[in-house]
């Protein structure tokens, strides 16, 4: 079957389509009602199934004979340490961390944050809540203290699972004091702290003098190994955290059932990966892409996968990628644009890519922001494999647009983030909610009953996940990002239509930076917008207006502002440009200008909106930013 008469397949006998492929996993109780109006009368897949995703994705393989087959490498450049782990040494210490959860008193229904590095123990501690039936949360590393503290009471964990430290290039992630710190935050106290100790110089744990913390590596080895826990198809695997609008981030919702259907389909038909083969996706377990394709993904379909503790550049060079690459065998990737966009600068020529051996690498995907046409040709002339830019999104939890490799080897289109996967009705609309022809831009939007493995709604908070997805086009999906669809029936995505922005392929609320911004003692107002960035793709880029008669300089309120945004969100925001101008512009009825604002800063053509307020603004912020850039 082509992959255009797949989709076709999965729109008009959407029940049957996706009965075929819930029938590619193991069930427990295997499901009779396929699909099913649940709470809110929103869609749910497979309702009265039962089973388990650490099953699945370990204890299923060993029963059917493959527990010496590798499930994870370990290749830590910033630590010098490589490791192969068995699915059978998998399940032992899955299944042991399992029993030392249980007998910290944690069960089905109750809910863990994980804080941790790029570790295998990481890893351990996902695939054991999920064994139990325990929600999971990850947090990802580059948070501060309060954005984790925000997390802890949105989702009121049991327990916290963090480690001693993170080792990132020539510097040290205190993943502990930030937990300590974030707990004194948060009004929610969670039971237990468990920590695994790297037992890194200078980050070891005293144990002694912190009676309040549960020692991971005890825990798990004291403990008695723990089975699998049946759990209803709709049961929340996971909750992930995404920025929103109002600055307050969402955590998106996952069931179980529907979600390990989607990436058994995904792995095999999308990237075309087949069992036993190396995968690699070159992403944070903390992200979207570390739920669905660094765990969950290529164990649940037999793969092996990497947990990669580096960066692609400076651990040691702009030649880790291809070493990888070529001494694990990896068949099939994953990464961000920004990866490759900072390798093409450190090493333009290539000379890398020559020392290695890539004749079992067959198939490059990419996601989390455009790639750049010039960064994708000059992939294709290095390495010889046409990249396949794909798109989608943490709400989807697994492509919406892409090419099928697993299917048929359908053309690339440079920009295009391809065609509607099997599942997504997708349509571009306007503004009053009517499907454009080909070639006009307009909304991204998907047909309810969205796919399998989609989001289930927002953790708590119904009415905003209605409002912020369902309201705006009643009977679809709003995605919040522009497209164009053009005559072939590729897609290309233009970009957000909120207030997120998208750095190196991490979402990024501009409210919420600003909330962190206006905290500053001196600034009156303020406005966070993104720019167009070589490197990342976009970038945060804050203005500021001071408060009358204060007598900071700008060089200090630009040094403290960082600092702050730094403090209150953490290392990824990314903010370090801000200027300090009279005033915003703004319209008439007060709103900020911000398009006007990216227009200018991104040196574009743009036309005065009419709405403005003072059109003399105009020529004070042109002054601002050419005294800037100099």
């Amino acid at each position: 079957m082509k992959a255009h008469e797949m989709f076709l397949n999965s729109i008009e006998n959407k029940e049957q389509f996706w009965a075929e492929q819930a029938d590619q996993i193991h069930w427990f109780k295997k499901p009779q009602t396929i699909l099913s109006q649940g709470e809110n009368n929103y869609p749910v897949w497979f309702a009265d199934g039962e089973l388990n995703a650490c099953y699945l994705a370990i204890d299923k393989h060993i029963e059917d004979g493959y527990g010496d087959q590798v499930a994870y490498i370990y290749d830590s450049p910033v630590t010098d340490t490589k490791q192969k782990i068995t699915f059978n040494e998998l399940k032992e210490n899955v299944s042991k961390f399992a029993g030392g959860l249980q007998s910290l008193g944690l069960k089905k229904g109750d809910n863990a944050i994980i804080y941790m590095p790029m570790i295998p123990q990481a890893a351990y501690a996902m695939l054991a809540c999920a064994r139990l039936g325990i929600t999971h949360s990850v947090v990802f590393g580059g948070f501060a203290p309060h954005e984790l503290a925000i997390r802890i009471d949105d989702c009121n964990p049991k327990a916290i699972i963090t480690a001693s430290a993170g080792v990132e290039v020539k510097k040290r992630i205190p993943y502990l004091p930030f937990v300590k710190e974030a707990y004194e935050m948060a009004a929610h106290k969670p039971e237990h702290i468990v920590v695994f100790d790297r037992q890194l110089w200078g980050n070891k744990v005293d144990w002694e003098n912190e009676p309040q913390l549960t020692n991971f590596q005890e825990l798990l080895e004291k403990s008695e190994p723990a089975d699998c826990v049946p759990v209803k198809s709709t049961h929340p695997l996971y909750i992930l955290y995404t920025s929103g609008t109002t600055g307050k981030p969402k955590g998106v919702v996952r069931d179980t059932g529907g979600y390990a259907t989607a990436l058994k389909f995904s792995i095999e038909k999308i990237y075309g990966a087949k069992p036993g083969e190396v995968f690699w996706a070159a992403s944070d377990i903390g992200w979207v892409v570390g739920h669905s394709y660094i765990i969950y993904g290529p164990l649940i379909n037999r793969n092996t996968s990497i947990i990669f503790e580096g960066k692609p550049i400076m651990t040691p060079d702009a030649g880790t990628t291809w070493r990888i690459l070529s001494e694990h065998k990896v068949s099939v990737m994953f990464t961000a644009p920004t990866a490759i966009r900072a390798i093409k600068k450190e090493d333009p020529d290539g000379e890398f890519i020559k020392k290695y051996d890539l004749s079992h690498f067959r198939t490059q995907f990419l996601a989390g922001e455009r790639c750049d046409v010039a960064t994708l040709d000059w992939y294709e002339e290095k390495v010889g494999i046409t990249p396949i830019d794909h798109w989608w999104q943490t709400e989807s939890g697994w492509p919406m647009l892409s090419l099928m490799r697993g299917v048929e080897d359908d053309g690339v289109k440079r920009a295009s983030a391809g065609k509607p996967i099997p599942g997504y009705d997708i349509k571009i609309f306007d503004e009053e909610g009517y499907e454009l022809e080909a070639h006009h831009e307009g909304y991204l939007v998907i047909k309810l009953p969205l796919p399998p493995g989609a989001l289930m709604g927002i953790w708590g908070d119904y009415e905003r996940f209605h409002y912020g997805y369902l309201a705006k086009f009643p009977g679809y999906y709003f995605s919040g990002d522009g497209a164009i669809r053009d005559e072939d029936g590729y897609i290309f995505i233009t970009g957000r239509v909120d207030d997120i922005i998208n750095v190196a392929g991490h979402r990024l609320s501009t409210a919420e930076m600003e909330e962190a911004v206006s905290g500053h003692k001196d600034v009156a107002e303020c406005c966070v917008v993104g720019i167009e960035d070589d490197l990342k793709g976009q970038i945060p880029f804050g203005l500021v207006v001071l408060k009358s008669g204060t007598q900071i300089s700008e060089t200090e309120v630009e040094k403290e502002v960082v600092a702050l945004v730094r403090e209150k969100i953490g290392a990824v925001a990314a903010l370090r440009n801000i200027v300090v101008v009279k005033r915003l512009p703004k319209t008439r009825s007060g709103k900020i200008l911000r398009k006007l604002i990216r227009t200018m800063l991104d040196g574009k053509e743009f036309q005065i909106p009419s709405t403005i307020d003072d059109e003399a603004i105009i020529g004070e912020l042109q002054e601002k930013f050419e005294e800037y850039r100099k």
